[in-house]
This record gives structure tokens, C-alpha cells and sequence, in this order.
């Protein structure tokens, strides 16, 4: 039977492999967010949020050397959890994450997707604006084509449906779609293909979440019960191999909320449902929404302890924007 040996949870923002002095060129173009919320679950635009904002504090965190320094941690919990990933020796890993508009649009928005195609494009990453005109670090510039599990995929679905999860189903990524990806699986999956999969890429089941779009947003309850039927699905695979579940996203932003993501990270290492359920809806939208990947990996490795690699909360606007990086381990 297969084995769950493995989970893994890592932030996916393009913050994460921009150099540090481009992180306060991305704290500019927060200012063009209408929708921020605040730490106060208050939603706004940038000059609401900067009014509401101890901006004392938060000039001591986007200082060129606080800048460094964090990208520094960033880039060493990657390295790490790149090390766990291949340690492990997985034959598949199955990847939760979610789709932003890149394969998934507004005709057609599941709760609960899992892909069980033969593979996946993986679009290549092009210089812009964001980056100061030079392309993210660890990216690849063309696109490349990625190896799925596509039979655990459907068993994983079948699995998931005598589960009485309603879930839905891809089995290719349609190029006239549209969407941001151009045909390929979201930035959700690519950071992990670009980032952790820095040696030979092993096979994936992608499994996107509807995080980000009412109104069918899943619970955190939900949530983490997905995670457990995810766990029923990979053991009761008939085939002797080792599997591993990885959360991509999160964690508090576009503004950052130390608050809300230190009491996710202690639900989740309590592997309290109850706990994670009580965290404020308000918030677990826009960028914190993907919070919600999280709780699917912790669901599915209530056998295994969670171990926090670092929590770097990566400030870049005088508002308090930016993204909370998280890193975590279930072995």
C-alpha cells in the first residue's frame, strides 16, 4: 500500500525570488491594491491602510540590511526544504495550491480540483517591471513539461467521491482557456517546480483549491477535512509507494498579520481543527486565503509532527504590506 511519509509547506510569492533591492519596488505597487485588509480585518486601499498603520514600527522593518537579511532566510528555508523533498525519496508528491485566473476562470470556479492528466506545462518566467527588469531568481525562462501520477490522480478523485467530497476534475490544460498561465498549471505549482524541484523532477498529483473567489470559498474545517480523506486516498492506493502532500501559499498577505499567521501555526502544530476553524474569515481572503492550503496539509499528516523551518515576515511598504513567508515540515 502507499505510504504518506512526507509533508511539506512553503509561501510560493514572487517576493520569495526577487532580489532584495526590488522589494521595495513591490511595496510601490501595493499602493495600487484597492483591497487590502488590514490588521484590523478592515478592507481598504493603500492610503486607508497606511492611515490606520503604526508607521514608527514599520520603518524599523524595510531597511535595506532587513531587506537582506530576510531574503537571506528565505532563500536558506527553500534550500532546506528542497533537501527534505528529495531525502525523502517520494515517488509522487501531491501539490495543493491555488489557481489565481491562470487555468481555472469565472465560467467554471470548484471548490476542489484535482488534475490526472499525463503531465503539465510549466510556463517560463519573463523579466518585467516587478523585478527590475531581470528575471526572477531560480526560474526558468521557457516552458517546460512536467511528469504527473495521472493513475493515482483518478483514485485520488474516486477516492475523494466515495468521500462525498464533490470534487472536480481536469485531465489536460486547455491553451485557448485564457487564463494568466497561458495554457499551463498556476505559479502556485511552477514556484514549486521552479524553486524546490531543483534536480530531477519527481511525478505530482496537482490538487487546486478555490482560495481566493467567492462564494464557494471552502471552510478551514472543510478544509482540513479534505485533508484527512486526501491522507484516505494516498493509503489506500494499492501500489508500494512513497508519498509525500505539499502546501503551496501563504502566508498573511498582501499586508502583513504576524498575529493571524502565529495563531494558524499554532493550530496547525496542535492539529486543532477546532482552532484552525476559529481563525477570523474576515481575513483568510485575498493573499491569506491560501492559509487554506496549509490546513489541507496538516489534515492529511495528523500521523506525522509538524516542525516550523521559519516563519519571515517580509515587510516592503511604510503601510505594513508585503508577505509573511512560512516553511514548515511534517515528518
Amino acid at each position: 500500500m502507499a505510504e504518506l511519509v512526507l509533508g511539506l509547506a512553503s509561501s510560493h510569492s514572487p517576493q520569495l525570488s526577487t532580489p532584495a533591492e526590488g522589494w521595495a519596488g513591490r511595496g510601490e505597487r501595493d499602493k495600487g491594491n484597492p483591497e487590502l485588509i488590514g490588521t484590523d480585518g478592515i478592507t481598504s486601499n493603500y492610503e486607508g491602510l497606511l492611515a490606520r498603520t503604526d508607521t514608527a514600527r514599520i520603518a524599523k522593518e524595510i531597511t535595506p540590511a532587513k531587506f537582506e537579511q530576510r531574503h537571506q532566510q528565505n532563500q536558506q528555508a527553500i534550500a532546506h526544504l528542497a533537501r527534505k523533498l528529495y531525502d525523502a525519496r517520494l515517488d509522487v508528491l501531491v501539490m495543493v495550491g491555488d489557481d489565481q485566473h491562470e487555468y481555472l476562470l469565472d465560467d467554471n470556479m470548484p471548490a476542489f480540483c484535482v488534475y490526472w492528466g499525463d503531465e503539465v506545462k510549466v510556463s517560463g518566467h519573463e523579466a518585467g517591471p516587478a523585478t527590475g527588469n531581470r528575471l526572477l531568481i531560480g526560474y526558468n525562462t521557457e516552458d517546460v513539461y512536467a511528469p504527473t501520477d495521472s493513475a493515482l490522480g483518478l483514485h485520488i478523485i474516486g477516492s475523494l467521491m466515495d468521500a462525498e467530497f464533490d470534487v472536480g476534475s481536469s485531465s489536460f490544460l486547455d491553451p485557448s482557456r485564457g487564463g494568466r498561465a497561458q495554457g499551463g498549471i498556476g505559479h502556485a505549482f511552477g514556484y514549486v517546480y521552479n524553486r524546490l524541484m531543483n534536480g530531477a523532477t519527481i511525478p505530482t498529483v496537482p490538487v487546486m483549491l478555490n482560495t481566493y473567489y467567492p462564494p464557494n470559498q471552502p471552510t478551514l474545517k472543510r478544509c482540513y477535512n479534505l485533508g484527512q480523506a486526501l491522507r484516505g486516498a494516498i493509503e489506500s492506493w494499492p501500489k508500494d509507494i512513497r508519498v509525500g502532500i505539499l502546501a503551496s501559499g501563504g502566508l498573511s498577505h498582501f499586508v502583513v498579520d504576524e498575529e493571524l499567521d502565529q495563531q494558524a501555526l499554532d493550530g496547525m502544530q496542535a492539529k486543532s481543527v477546532d482552532r484552525l476553524s476559529a481563525l477570523p474569515r474576515e481575513k483568510i481572503n485575498s493573499g491569506s486565503s491560501e492559509i487554506r492550503n496549509w490546513i489541507v496539509v496538516t489534515g492529511a499528516t495528523e500521523h506525522l509532527d509538524m516542525d516550523v523551518v521559519d516563519y519571515v515576515p517580509c515587510y516592503r511598504s511604510p503601510a505594513g504590506t508585503g508577505c509573511a513567508m512560512g516553511f514548515a515540515s511534517w515528518e
